[in-house]
């Protein structure tokens, strides 16, 4: 069984059933066993886009569905923020909250599942799903 790290958008699809989250994701993330994190950077990423009007989910839902669903929560420690200064540098991405995602996966090691194909420069702790 693996430890998964879940993209702040696959959350966000995941919860709301969205069809762009694929049957072999929704397959993966139900297998027993799997250990699945959402990491808090992902809610503060949500808090902040929210707050500009770009999200309209009801965030104290999201962060009490986390549990609900058998997710856990990934928090944030130093040897996290500290790796994000230590990454490659990726032609074209700049998102600082990706980066600490993929910080997060490295340090833990966690397999990062993203839709985001610029993830996929980052190496062997991001699957692009």
């Amino acid at each position: 069984m693996a430890r998964l790290l879940l993209d702040t958008h696959l959350v966000l699809w995941w919860l709301s059933a969205d069809p762009r989250l694929s049957t072999s994701v929704v397959s993966l993330l139900q297998e027993t066993g799997q250990e699945v994190f959402v990491s808090q950077a992902s809610l503060w990423e949500m808090a902040i886009k929210r707050s500009l009007g770009r999200l309209s989910a009801d965030l104290a839902q999201v962060e009490r569905s986390i549990a609900e669903q058998g997710f856990r929560w990934l928090s944030l420690r130093n040897e996290h923020l500290l790796s994000v200064g230590t990454l490659e540098f990726v032609e074209g991405h700049r998102d600082p909250f990706d980066r600490l995602l993929v910080a997060q996966s490295r340090c833990e090691p966690l397999l990062l599942l993203s839709a985001d194909r610029q993830l996929a420069a980052y190496g062997a702790t991001v699957r692009l799903v």
